[in-house]
């Protein structure tokens, strides 16, 4: 098989269309099918499927993927090295959270750029355990970025934890708890709660504590932002439960007011997740080292 086969296969599989896939490698569209039907039959099994108008990989695509990748990684770094080029170059798709981007990973970014400034980084936003997984298993992340319970390591992917994240229930200074002191979840009961995504996990804590204490909330707003849950809170909206790396500079302004429950206890934890079968390039291995470097592990 060939290089330039790889290449339009891997892209192919992450647009799933052949017309735009054409369109990026500057092919013609029956260039693009030759190609895929050729790698097709070298391996003998298909690697696509139609279902309807839409294009999918096979289960043996999905596998093949995988490889594709580390091939053509692996042919990268080969000519660099011949070439003498040792900088980690190539592009490393990062997966994350809004407030992972917004409260953690800049500091390590603006690092990882200055030290491998031909590295391009493309993030692509998560929302659920589900979503990265399956977009870590098949190959579209390098690594993700996530806010989770501790994960236990499985056959397919590999964690490492960064830091624990506290939770924090935070209101509008005017909200009629503020000056409550300690509360209960009890207290949730008649208040409008301002919930992440579903599948976010600290939102699964807080619906699983309910739960198990008999409480249904009657009013839930659910946002795709965190920044626009902590304006909706400042105009006295309701209520929140979130990091408190995200609302502790809110808290100290005075813009936030904390709430306290001892009930609500559960911490989560940043850390980076990857497919143990993932080719290890300078890049990825580099990124991994500055990210354990910045919260102080070795």
């Amino acid at each position: 098989m060939e290089i330039k086969q790889l290449i339009t296969f891997k892209t192919a599989a992450e647009h799933l269309n052949f017309t735009y896939t054409a369109k990026i490698l500057n092919f013609a569209q029956s260039s693009v099918t030759a190609q895929i039907k050729a790698l097709e039959n070298e391996l003998e099994t298909p690697l696509f499927e139609r279902l309807g108008k839409r294009l999918v990989l096979t289960e043996q695509g999905k596998e093949f993927k995988i490889y594709a990748d580390k091939m053509i990684q692996l042919t990268k770094e080969a000519k660099n090295a011949v070439s003498g080029v040792d900088e980690p170059a190539g592009t490393l798709t990062i997966g994350a959270s809004e407030s992972q981007c917004t409260y953690r990973l800049p500091s390590i970014l603006k690092e990882f750029k200055e030290q491998f400034p031909k590295v391009k980084v493309i993030f692509k936003p998560i929302y659920s355990q589900e979503q990265t997984r399956a977009q870590l298993l098949d190959g579209s992340l390098d690594i993700a970025y996530t806010m989770d319970p501790i994960q236990h390591q499985d056959s397919y992917l590999k964690a490492q934890g960064l830091i624990e994240e506290k939770l924090k229930i935070v209101a509008s200074p005017e909200h009629h708890l503020a000056d409550k002191g300690l509360i209960q979840l009890k207290d949730f009961e008649d208040e409008t709660l301002l919930l992440t995504e579903a599948g976010c996990s600290y939102r699964i804590i807080l619906e699983d504590l309910f739960r198990q204490s008999g409480i249904c909330a009657p009013n839930k707003f659910e946002f795709v932002s965190v920044e626009a849950i902590k304006q909706c809170i400042m105009l006295d909206l309701g209520i929140a439960v979130l990091p408190e790396m995200v609302v502790k500079a809110d808290i100290e302004k005075g813009v936030l007011k904390e709430l306290v429950c001892k009930e609500i206890t559960a911490p989560v934890h940043t850390q980076m997740v990857w497919h143990k079968d993932k080719f290890m390039s300078l890049s990825l291995q580099s990124f991994i080292q500055l990210s354990c470097k910045t919260f102080g592990l070795k």
